[in-house]
């Protein structure tokens, strides 16, 4: 069956390599989604296992369409008693590029009526919409060239919340972003991995499930497809302990520092909510004070991006962060995901990579810096 992965901007080649690492066929990677091809092993190994994806789509209809009756008859048409039966609840997520049925909301809300008065018309009674938890999440997308396409959305909620942020600072960073900037880095598991501004933790704890190859979805319960009408609960339970025989040890330590005694309280909480207890360690340090824990290893950092900082104090802030790097940490690789473009300017260092991502609605540069021997600043040598 053709499958559509839902991903963020800049990381769907990640997940195209993710996908092809379980197994998939057919991939094809398209604007913030990759589509592909698998079985129902394959779609449960999916949702379980992927770090980058935001849903999993199963299209099971096309059609064209330009006008709200004719949507809402094509709609009708469909025999919904297939998926849902009078005790399930269900829902419509609708995205729209036409021009022509151009609110999404509008979609949604004809695609409800068509479904519930079909059900009327033949029993009398009517299934009931939950938009929290339904037994059924319908995903309903019109294209620019007004081709409509009905999906069952098998994820459910979305994959990103892995169940551990119980707490957080401001302005967290998403889990499937922060999985896709590790796995983006090409950090090879050999040296340890330290985040200097852990904030909620989200960093470490992905590096964490990615090192000693835990699934993300490992301690998740709830999934759509588990409410769908065939689910396989023999095959699922295969699945889940295929994935827990996969999961290896890891040799080197990771570390999140942050200056914050709240953000550390916050980065242990949801660490322990991670079932990550002895694999992470967290210290409280600023970084302009902060030692290299080891001779080399591999940094990530998410700085503030300076919205509810002066100009001038960012842009010292980020002269900071390049002078530590400069002077202490020689040896390491170091990427640093910002939105300020002017800010990042300021760190003094040349990135020998720049990728395009996007932190929320935020436009952000994720920078490769490789900090060798002779990045120091040395004293030109006194003549006698």
């Amino acid at each position: 069956m053709k499958i559509l992965a839902k991903t963020f901007y800049g990381l769907e080649a990640v997940l195209a390599e993710e996908l092809k690492n379980l197994g998939a066929s057919d991939i094809q990677i398209l604007t913030r989604a990759v589509q592909f091809e698998g079985d129902e092993k394959l779609l449960y190994r999916a949702n379980l296992e992927l770090r980058t994806a935001l849903r999993l789509l199963v299209p099971f209809r096309t059609f064209k369409t330009k006008h709200e009756n004719h949507f809402y008859k094509k709609i009708k048409g469909i025999d919904w008693s297939e998926f849902l039966s009078l005790e399930d609840t269900f829902a419509i997520d609708a995205t729209t590029q036409s021009k022509y049925l151009d609110h999404s909301k509008y979609l949604s809300l004809k695609a409800k009526d068509a479904i519930v008065d079909q059900f009327r018309e033949k029993t009398g009674l009517r299934p009931n919409v939950n938009t929290r938890s339904p037994n059924l999440r319908i995903n309903v997308h019109l294209s620019k060239d007004n081709l409509c396409t009905l999906s069952l959305d098998s994820s459910g909620d979305s994959l990103h919340k892995r169940g551990y942020r119980i707490s957080s600072v401001e302005a967290p960073i998403n889990e499937a972003l922060a999985a896709g900037m590790i796995l983006l880095s090409g950090w090879q598991k050999k040296s340890n991995f330290i985040d200097p501004m852990c904030g909620s933790g989200t960093l470490p704890i992905e590096a964490a499930l990615i090192a000693y190859n835990i699934p993300p979805q490992l301690h998740r319960s709830n999934f759509g497809f588990k409410k769908w009408k065939d689910f396989d609960k023999d095959l699922w339970e295969d699945v889940v302990q295929e994935a827990r025989e996969k999961i290896i040890g890891f040799e080197h330590r990771i570390l999140g520092f942050d200056k914050s005694f709240e953000a550390l309280r916050i980065s242990n909480h949801n660490a322990l909510a991670a079932h990550m207890e002895g694999k992470i360690i967290f210290r409280r340090q600023k970084f302009e004070k902060l030692d290299p824990p080891s001779e080399n290893g591999f940094l990530i950092m998410n700085p503030p991006y300076g919205e509810r900082i002066e100009q001038e104090d960012i842009n010292a802030f980020y002269k900071m962060i390049g002078d530590r790097l400069k002077q202490k940490f020689s040896g390491y690789e170091a990427w640093i995901i910002s939105s300020n473009k002017e800010a990042l300017k300021n760190i003094g260092l040349r990135p020998s990579r720049k990728i395009t991502l996007f932190n929320a609605a935020l436009e952000c540069k994720f920078q490769k810096f490789e900090l060798y021997e002779g990045t120091k600043k040395r004293k030109p040598c006194k003549k006698n």
